[in-house]
């Protein structure tokens, strides 16, 4: 095979890849009264407070996954779960890690649209970290701190790089209660990639410090999603939750 052959197929290639997730994205979204919200690392499913008091507020049935934070198989079987129990059309929202819960679980019946926020978005069998690594390491990566097997947030990197936005009387409130994560859930590579067929959201944290935000506007660009961008931290579902409620609803079918 010559050059200008190989270019051509490859070029082809790259665009058959990119179909399914374009042609997700022209999909008006579904009527869904049902919402599911997973968290990510360094948090429990408490942190959805403001958002699901917002989206109750419209009459919708909002589930927070409590997600284990040990290995992604363990932690998609959570939210499967949650899923398995919900009576129609369903949102499935994901913070931050629990991005690669919704590309893995997005897949079930029920899953009528994704939504992102601030939140990994790989493909099939992408290596997440060298992803990452193709971008500027973000600050909060070096305060991640072991003991033994179990990973957690150091006070000053999770006030200052996590909840950079929050007041900080409410930002250690949060640390307190953070759920340390197994080294192990790292590890993991999702098997699927349901925003190639799934109707997709992404709301982008400009000044966030834990994901770096081009990395986010890479990923939201990649799989064609309806993106918003909000001036906030890591933690735009609690700074900033009229925003990441209203891009819920708009996934629900919902006007805002």
């Amino acid at each position: 095979m010559n050059r200008r052959t190989f270019m051509s197929v490859a070029a082809a290639g790259a665009v058959s890849t990119l179909i399914p997730a374009a042609a997700a994205q022209q999909q008006a979204p579904v009527a869904a009264r049902n919402v599911v919200l997973v968290h990510g690392l360094f948090a429990d499913g408490s942190c959805w407070s403001e958002v699901i008091l917002r989206l109750q507020a419209k009459g919708l049935n909002v589930t927070a996954v409590q997600n284990p934070l040990t290995t992604l198989p363990e932690a998609v079987a959570s939210a499967e779960r949650v899923l398995a129990r919900q009576d129609g059309p369903t949102v499935l929202v994901g913070h931050s890690f629990s991005g690669m819960i919704v590309t893995e679980a997005g897949v079930h019946p029920n899953v009528s649209a994704l939504v992102y926020v601030a939140a990994r978005a790989p493909d099939a069998g992408e290596d997440y970290t060298a992803l990452a690594k193709t971008f500027p390491t973000p600050p909060a990566s070096a305060g991640i701190v072991f003991d033994g097997d179990e990973g957690r947030l150091s006070e000053a990197a999770f006030l200052r790089d996590f909840a950079g936005d929050l007041p900080e009387a409410k930002a250690k409130v949060l640390y307190a209660t953070q759920e340390p994560f197994q080294k192990a859930l790292l590890a993991g590579k999702t098997t699927h990639a349901a925003w190639r067929s799934k109707p997709s959201f992404y709301a982008i944290s400009t000044e966030d410090r834990t994901i770096n935000p081009d990395l986010e506007r890479f990923m939201a660009k990649r799989m064609g999603a309806k993106t918003i961008e909000v001036k906030a931290s890591h933690l735009a579902l609690i700074s900033q939750p009229d925003a990441i409620a209203g891009l819920i609803l708009e996934a629900a079918g919902q006007k805002v």
